[in-house]
């Protein structure tokens, strides 16, 4: 289902006045993957990356197809683990947010 253009802006406004909430999302986006919920994880990374730093200056860091990145993180999108371990190292660099998985 796609997302109402009133949600996105929401996001976008939501993560400018609160970077607590830019890490959670972040956060969340890779918990997600790690639970094996591939699909939501890319859905919060797509809103994340849309509300901060855009695909245009994630594709210029990763060496990818702007492109090549929206289709890999749309819903049919199957990224290969280099390519999506990729993205989040960019990320985490880009917004000095910086992620640990640790054992439960």
């Amino acid at each position: 289902m796609p997302l109402t253009r009133e949600f996105k802006e929401t996001v976008v406004a939501r993560v400018a006045r609160d970077p607590d909430f830019a890490m959670a999302l972040l956060g969340e986006a890779v918990q997600c993957m790690i639970d094996g919920d591939l699909q939501t994880g890319k859905a919060i990374l797509r809103d994340y990356i849309n509300a901060t730093v855009g695909f245009d200056e994630l594709a210029s860091r990763v060496g990818k197809k702007k492109t090549s990145l929206m289709r890999m993180l749309s819903p049919h999108g199957n990224p290969n683990a280099e390519n999506i371990f990729g993205v989040i190292h960019s990320l985490q660099d880009m917004s000095d947010v910086h992620l640990e998985v640790r054992p439960t």
